[in-house]
């Protein structure tokens, strides 16, 4: 989906909201940080997965600069071992932050991990995970939520993260090479990203996962 299409995105919210996920729609970056700012109360535990997307609505300086206790991966001379550490207080968490890989048009989220910390706090522990998307991650399938990962979301992330992997290096997956690849499919570096996929469909948990839809394109 390459332009703004305000019927795909809600049919989206409605399919979400049909799996039991709470949806909005924001049209740009300060009115996603406003309605992220209604889900964390002061005082409240919040951390986040890494996100290109987070970072170009402003909501890690938000974080930072808020009355929260904020579990900052980032923060200036953070050891390997502290870092893991904060992984496993995530599953404590009030409020997890994430983008998502793609969102398909009948409400599943898609989500691809490599250290596998992010898809595992989406699926368990946080009280509250708010999902924001750009409208480009909207897709129309599961099958096409697959391509995305292989021809952009993978590659990019690759590249930002300086991954020796084959599609850092080409711009596609290498499991692209084979007509009759599947999921799961792909290098063997130890730097890979892609080594856990995720699909949220319908939730016994209502609303605890809320998605946020932007009307710019955002994130890989």
């Amino acid at each position: 989906m390459q332009e703004l299409d305000m019927t795909i995105i809600e049919r989206t919210i409605k399919a979400l909201k049909g799996n039991n996920m709470d949806a909005y729609y924001c049209g740009n970056a300060e009115q996603v940080r406003a309605k992220v700012k209604e889900f964390l109360e002061s005082g409240c535990t919040v951390t986040h997965g890494g996100s290109v997307t987070l970072a170009q609505c402003g909501i890690t300086e938000m974080l930072k600069n808020g009355d929260y206790n904020y579990l900052d991966r980032n923060r200036e001379g953070i050891t390997r071992e502290e870092v893991e550490e904060l992984y496993r207080k995530t599953f404590s968490s009030d409020v997890y932050l994430t983008s998502a890989n793609a969102i398909t048009e009948n409400g599943l989220l898609f989500n691809v991990d490599g250290n596998s910390n992010r898809v595992a706090a989406i699926m368990f522990g946080p009280k509250s995970v708010v999902v924001i998307a750009g409208y480009n991650k909207i897709v129309k399938n599961f099958d096409e939520a697959f391509d995305r990962l292989r021809t952009t979301a993978a590659p990019k992330n690759a590249m930002r993260l300086n991954c020796n992997t084959y599609c850092a290096k080409t711009g596609r997956c290498v499991s692209l090479n084979n007509p009759s690849s599947d999921i799961g499919d792909g290098c063997k570096s130890e730097q890979r990203i892609c080594c856990s996929y995720t699909v949220s469909a319908f939730q016994r948990n209502k609303n605890r996962i809320k998605v946020i839809i932007a009307g710019e394109k955002l994130g890989y």
